[in-house]
């Protein structure tokens, strides 16, 4: 079973929907365009339920190592 985590590489507010779009196997922009249609017809159920999403699902840990995707940080 895999986990799901909030994307590090494919975020555009916090990742989220990349990591459930990489979790599920689909596109992000599909992903991102199903929660802006709920959104519109949910009365910001949808935004409430992806603000709280956010703060639990955990970040996707870093990939140590060298290169362009390296979190420098935590060396």
């Amino acid at each position: 079973m895999r986990k799901l985590y909030r994307s590090r590489f494919d975020r555009v507010l916090t990742g989220l929907c990349g990591g459930i779009a990489s979790w599920m196997g689909v596109s992000a922009t599909f992903v991102r365009l199903a929660v802006v249609i709920t959104a519109l017809f949910s009365f910001g159920t949808t935004l409430l339920i992806y603000l709280l999403c956010s703060l639990v699902v955990p970040s996707e840990p870093s990939v140590h190592g060298y290169g362009p995707y390296c979190d420098y940080r935590y060396h």
